[in-house]
């Protein structure tokens, strides 16, 4: 009986090769059908096809090499039973050793004169130059081995040489992709078919056509989400909301109980908040500032007229780390005035998120600062107007709208107020935050130090490590950041966090009390090792990017952060931000780990300016919206598609949507319109475009 078609409905369960274990790998990877395989896209690039002569490799290079193999030796076993052999090979410039761990069986096909085309990072060996384990392609005659090889990300037991396998049984399902954009606007922007273009994210050919089909992507998805915008923002604006008043709400006490004064930007946008507060259309703001410029303040300063007003407000966080710190600094400031702030994250035990809905129920608490928890079914609000989103580049549309959804009162629509703490080129959030008004917050308070950065190879990790034992000898306290959780996370062999938790406890600083946070720990525990960082118990805090955003100890002096080529400026600057928080001056260590001199040269960008915004820029010209804010979402508008659109990207869109704007009566353009409006049902919108 022949195999049913494979449509895009097909569960990946059903393709040949996957079996039980990889189809539940899949899932975890958000992979369920065979559609939602054909969109998972690479990651990135092994740019195999540019070839070096071994002498002209150096130390800690990722490079590809073509060799043929000169001796083989028999595989030997070393400690932990592992067993390793070498195999020495060469090219017409020099030679070297390519090494194998637990491979043995590739020793027997491994013969004298046979050519391979090698990929892996070079390092100098006790004999000369050397791989580890590096990847390994036969060269045949009349074959032509592809010069760029996708990476996706990959769950075990799925490798990204398996999920390359599983696609090539989809990728024909692109050709019966739907086209967005009518063939006349695609020739007169220089699109090329949307299937084209999919199939080529797949399956590069060359730089040319991946730069081509990435342009496309990103011009689609941009001007969609554009459309889906402008839609958004002409709905607010017929809707009603709550009109505050500043009457009688004591407001200057509030100002002149703050330890500090306000900058300029900060008065700014308090100003253009309770503007819009005092207004019967639902407010729809941006508040945009740089580490440490103070928009907690700002939203604080917002709730404080809310409950004066007699209403509720709510705050949501993407991480309980950053929820449960806005809970303490709103407390702070707002308690005194008798404002109840209620917390309610995913690890709070169960009688206590039901006090917590009953105070929010009945009215008596008047702020609730949340994760995702504050959407859930059994949250309901009181009497909420103000909703306020933090971090919203990490928040799905639908999520917000959610949010807005619980927070009707008297059959109007609350206000919003969207937080980010990521700088973003003007040119980016108009684009992302089509649907806001922006205030922006680009003074730093007075007295805020700036941190020195030092871009550092790993060889120079010995004097780092005598500079953290003096800081925290003196008080201090140190973070060191990986990109990875586990070895084997991928094939890139970035250094794990559980594995530089091991050396540095075991061998670097055994007399020093160490913690490790990554974001697959329980609730309790990750709250319990953030509290002992915070009061001393724990010196050396070693984590993932989990601490990012919202993690406020003064106390840290030193940031150090590994691999940090695999991160974008803009994260890094992030990053960056969790240390120099306090009196004392503060250093942040960025450890080239084999980038090379391309890679030194983005990283010394941060070492020459703390100015966020500035680092934006450089991020968004270096390395697209589409990684501008690090780990890619999935759903709705993930920016799955925007690496490639750089500032004239965005620019060309302007033109896109102004054409189908101005023509929309025609039905030329549909497609579009029905691709926002599949956006904005997702989000719990409705298109309408004046």
């Amino acid at each position: 009986m022949p195999a049913s078609p494979i449509t895009a409905a097909t569960p990946v369960s059903a393709l040949r090769g996957v079996g039980e274990a990889r189809a539940a790998a899949f899932a975890r990877l958000g992979v369920k059908t065979a559609g939602d395989l054909l969109r998972f896209f690479p990651t990135r690039y092994e740019e195999r096809g540019r070839i070096k002569p071994i002498a002209e490799t150096f130390e800690g290079e990722l490079c590809a090499l073509e060799v043929t193999v000169e001796n083989v030796a028999s595989p030997r076993y070393i400690s932990g039973g592992r067993s390793m052999f070498r195999c020495e090979a060469a090219d017409e410039s020099s030679s070297m050793e390519l090494v194998f761990f637990n491979m043995p069986f590739l020793a027997k096909s491994l013969s004298r004169g046979r050519r391979y085309r090698v990929y892996g990072r070079m390092r100098q060996g006790m004999y000369g130059r050397e791989m580890l384990s590096p990847k390994l392609e036969p060269i045949l005659r009349g074959e032509a081995l592809p010069y760029f090889v996708p990476v996706y990300r990959s769950s075990p037991p799925l490798t990204s040489k398996s999920i390359a396998e599983a696609v090539a049984k989809v990728l024909a399902l692109a050709d019966a992709e739907p086209e967005i954009f009518p063939e006349a606007l695609r020739a007169q922007y220089g699109l090329i078919p949307r299937g084209t273009a999919i199939k080529t994210l797949h399956r590069p050919a060359d730089a040319q056509s991946l730069a081509a089909a990435r342009h496309t992507l990103a011009a689609e998805e941009i001007t969609v989400f554009r459309i889906a915008a402008a839609g958004m923002r002409f709905g607010r604006e017929r809707e009603r909301a709550v009109p505050l008043t500043l009457k009688n709400t004591g407001a200057r006490r509030f100002f002149e109980s703050l330890p500090f004064e306000l900058t300029g930007a900060q008065k700014r946008a308090v100003k253009e908040i309770f503007s819009d507060l005092s207004g019967s259309t639902p407010m729809a703001r941006l508040l945009q500032g740089d580490v440490g410029s103070g928009k907690t303040a700002v939203a604080a300063a917002a709730i404080f007229l809310c409950a004066k007003n007699g209403y509720q407000s709510c705050i949501m966080a993407p991480t309980e780390i950053l929820a449960r710190q806005h809970a303490k600094t709103l407390s702070a400031m707002l308690s005194p005035f008798g404002i109840n702030v209620g917390l309610l994250v995913a690890g709070m035990k169960a009688a206590e998120k039901d006090a917590l809905r009953a105070g929010l129920a009945d009215g008596s608490i008047n702020v609730a600062v949340g994760t995702q928890a504050l959407i859930s079914e059994a949250t309901v609000m009181n009497n909420c107007a103000l909703v306020i989103a933090d971090e919203q580049h990490r928040f799905g549309v639908r999520q917000r709208a959610a949010l807005l959804e619980k927070s009707v009162c008297d059959g109007r629509r609350a206000h919003i107020l969207v937080m980010s703490a990521t700088p973003i080129p003007r040119s980016l959030s108009l684009i992302i935050f089509g649907d806001l008004d922006l205030s922006l917050l680009d003074e730093r308070p007075p007295g805020r130090r700036e941190v020195a950065t030092r871009v550092i190879t790993e060889s120079e990790l010995p004097s780092v490590y005598e500079f953290v034992r003096r800081e925290a000898a003196a008080g201090g306290r140190a973070y060191f950041v990986c990109p990875a959780i586990e070895e084997g996370e991928d094939d890139s062999g970035k250094i794990s966090a559980e594995g530089l938790y091991k050396e540095l406890s075991e061998s670097i600083f055994p007399d020093i009390p160490i913690g490790l946070l990554h974001g697959r720990m329980r609730n309790c525990d990750k709250e319990h090792v953030m509290n002992a960082f915070a009061c001393g118990d724990i010196k050396i805090l070693v984590s993932t990017t989990v601490v990012e955003v919202g993690v406020d100890v003064p106390e840290a002096t030193v940031m150090v952060i590994m691999n940090a080529e695999s991160f974008g400026l803009s994260q890094l600057h992030q990053l960056r931000g969790r240390v120099g928080r306090g009196s004392r001056g503060s250093v942040c260590c960025l450890v080239n780990g084999g980038g090379g001199d391309e890679a030194a040269d983005r990283l010394n960008v941060l070492a020459e300016t703390n100015d966020g915004f500035r680092v934006a820029e450089a991020d968004l010209k270096k390395r697209g919206p589409g990684d501008f804010f690090g780990e890619r979402q999935s759903g709705e508008f993930s920016l799955a598609f925007m690496g490639a659109g750089d500032a004239a990207t965005i620019k060309e869109t302007d033109g896109i949507v102004t054409t189908i704007i101005e023509n929309k009566e025609t039905g030329e353009y549909s497609a579009v319109f029905g691709a926002a409006q599949r956006f904005l049902e997702n989000s719990g919108s409705t298109l309408t475009v004046n």
